[in-house]
Formats: structure tokens, sequence, C-alpha cells
């Protein structure tokens, strides 16, 4: 028998029962996730834990569990997604800069959660936005571009780096089918607002939310607000930004003021306007590439952080539209 096939075992020991809990998961669907993906086997005993297999798969193991050491030894959960991007860093050869991410805390959130990066683009996201005064951030769903950003804003606010926080994102809806909801306009357009109000109820708890918002610290607003106003002392996250025309886009980034932060998020897969209009946020991404104090930043599905699916998901569809436009693309004469 070769080397290579003799079965070899390591053991790593665990600081405390937090971080052995957090490590194996919920009926140890961690351990047994890695087990899949590595061909070892782990065994918790305590707080050893005991890993066995070929030289290859326990390199392979002891490697994952230990770029998820940042989190398991605080006693953090590990999710599904934070084995896969750890994954991912390990079989590209980023494992150091993976292994950052878990010490780059951004903020914990009211339910105790430490709020940090999950993956390496996302981490460069969050430098991008504390170096420049716009960016831009394109991706699909799932990839933390909203959530991001109001983590950042409101840090920012809580450091009186700013005065308060502006977030916007257009209503497509606001013609007919808008007018049939009840309330005033604020009222109609706040379902559009909602994943805004969720990442600042994540952060602050509703009360807090609801006290800056009241005080005007914090608004919550349609696009349509911002116009021939001057957005100074603030921090403001344009969200849904693929919703916006060329003109809407224009006049928004016009807005910043003085000591002030932008931030457009949007996701060009998934763009509402009329068939053949230009999204604004493609336009800007175009326009403004290079331009100085301007980030650009684009996430890919390697950075979904929702449910590993969704993952699958955003591939499966960006697969359907590469083969589409092969297809047209042919048949043009």
């Amino acid at each position: 028998m070769s080397g290579a096939d003799t079965l070899q075992t390591f053991t790593i020991d665990l600081p405390d029962q937090d971080a052995a809990m957090a490590l194996a998961g919920n009926a140890e669907a961690t351990l047994h996730r890695l087990e899949a993906l590595t061909g070892a086997s782990l065994v918790l005993r305590g707080l050893c834990l005991q890993l066995r297999g070929r030289p290859n798969q326990l390199e392979r193991a002891c490697g994952l569990v230990e770029l998820l050491r940042p989190l398991w030894q605080e006693g953090q959960s590990v999710s599904a997604v934070d084995v896969q991007t750890a994954l991912v860093a390990l079989d590209t050869g980023r494992g150091e800069e993976h292994q950052q991410l878990g010490r780059q805390v951004l903020a914990r959130s009211q339910s105790g959660k430490l709020l940090r990066p999950r993956t390496i683009k996302q981490k460069a996201y969050v430098e991008a936005m504390e170096r420049h005064d716009l960016t831009v951030a394109l991706g699909p769903a799932g990839t933390g571009k909203t959530f991001l950003a109001t983590v950042q804003a409101v840090r920012m606010l809580q450091e009186r780096k700013v005065e308060r926080l502006i977030l916007t994102r257009p209503a497509v809806e606001a013609g007919e089918r808008l007018g049939f909801l009840p309330g005033d306009l604020q009222q109609k357009v706040d379902p559009y607002l909602r994943p805004l109000y969720d990442a600042l109820h994540t952060l602050l708890g509703q009360e807090r939310t609801a006290a800056l918002i009241e005080k005007n610290v914090i608004e919550v607003a349609p696009l349509a607000y911002m116009r021939g106003r001057t957005l100074a002392d603030a921090f403001v996250i344009l969200d849904e930004a693929q919703n916006t025309t060329t003109a809407q886009m224009r006049m928004v980034l016009t807005r910043l003021g003085e000591n002030a932060r932008m931030v457009v998020t949007g996701d060009p897969t998934q763009i509402d306007l009329p068939s053949g209009q230009l999204s604004g946020l493609i336009e800007a991404a175009q326009v403004l590439e290079g331009v100085e104090g301007v980030a650009i930043c684009r996430l890919t599905a390697a950075d979904v952080v929702r449910h590993p699916l969704v993952q699958r998901l955003v591939h499966a569809y960006a697969a359907r539209d590469a083969a589409r436009d092969a297809r047209h693309s042919r048949q043009a004469p």
C-alpha cells in the first residue's frame, strides 16, 4: 500500500464547549458537510476533534477547519455558505486572504451575531466603501450589496462621520398598480423599501430605527424625493438602481453634497424598466469606470451568501442567458 493510501489521524483541540457546538453544527451537520466535501472522517469527542483519512483528504479537511476557525473559535455558528466560501478560497489558493475575513468584524447584530464580509469580493466591497465617496456595486441577488452598504452606513453614523442616513430606491410600479394600494404616498412606497428597513432592524432593532426615522436622522424615501436636494453630511444608499433611468441616475448622483458618501447597488439581470430602455446603473458603471473617487465593484454568483441553493439558481439562469445570447448572435444577419 502506497503512502498516499495510508490512513492518518490528526487532532485539533477546541477551546471550549461553545466552540465545539459552533463547529459541529446542529446534529453535527457541519461536520457531516466537511466529511462529504473532503472524504475525511471528523469525530468530535468532548473538546477534541479527530480527523482521519488519506493524506490528501486530511490536508483538505484540516485546511477547511482552520479557515473556519475565526468563526467557531468565538462560538459563532458555521453555515453552509461559510463552508462553501472557505472551500472556494482553499481551492483557489486564497486561503490566507479568506482567513482574514473572520478577523474583520463590521458590527454586531441585535441578536448578537458578529457581522463580517463573508467572501473575498465582499471584503473588497467594504474596503471600497471606506475609501471612496461613491461606490457602485453590481451583482446578483443574495451577494450582500444592500446589507453591507447599510452596515457601513450605520457604522459611519455611529462614529459621527456623517450626520444622517438616506436610503432610497426607485418604485418602478409608481403608476396604476401602486395607486390601488391604501394610504398616503409614503405608505404606498413602503413595500418597495422593506429590504432597507429589514437591514436597519437587524443592526439597530425596530425601536431604535423608528426613533431615528422620527428624528429624521434616518430617511427612507422613494427616489422621486431626491430631486432638487443637496445631500450633505449624509451616507446615501441608492438600492435596486438597475431600475433607474439614465436621467434618474444622473439626477441622484449630482445630489451628492459636502462630506457625503453614496453607495449605488443593483442587479443588472433583474431590470424592470420597459423593454429597450437603458438602465441608469449599467450606463453609470460604464461611464464612471476609472473616475477618481469612484469604485466599481462587481460581485458574482460565488459571493451569494443566502441559502446555497440561491447560488446554484443564479448559475443556472446565467447559463441559460449565455446560451440564449449565443443563439441570438448566430441567428443575427
